[in-house]
């Protein structure tokens, strides 16, 4: 399971890397449309990657 995650984190931050490099009206903070669902699946997943790593821990 977590190396799904960790997978899928990571395909998530590249696509958000590539759709930067090709869109210079898009950033993290006023994404544009179509970089809103790429940003918010990069974090959604980080955050659930950052999850497993604390439960992980056993650390809040």
């Amino acid at each position: 399971m977590a190396a799904d995650l960790y997978t899928r984190y990571m395909a998530a931050s590249d696509a958000w890397n590539a759709h930067l490099k090709g869109r210079q009206c898009c950033t993290a903070e006023e994404p544009c449309p179509d970089g809103a669902l790429l940003w918010k699946r990069f974090t959604d997943l980080q955050d659930a990657y950052l999850t497993h790593l604390r439960e992980k821990k056993g650390t809040p």
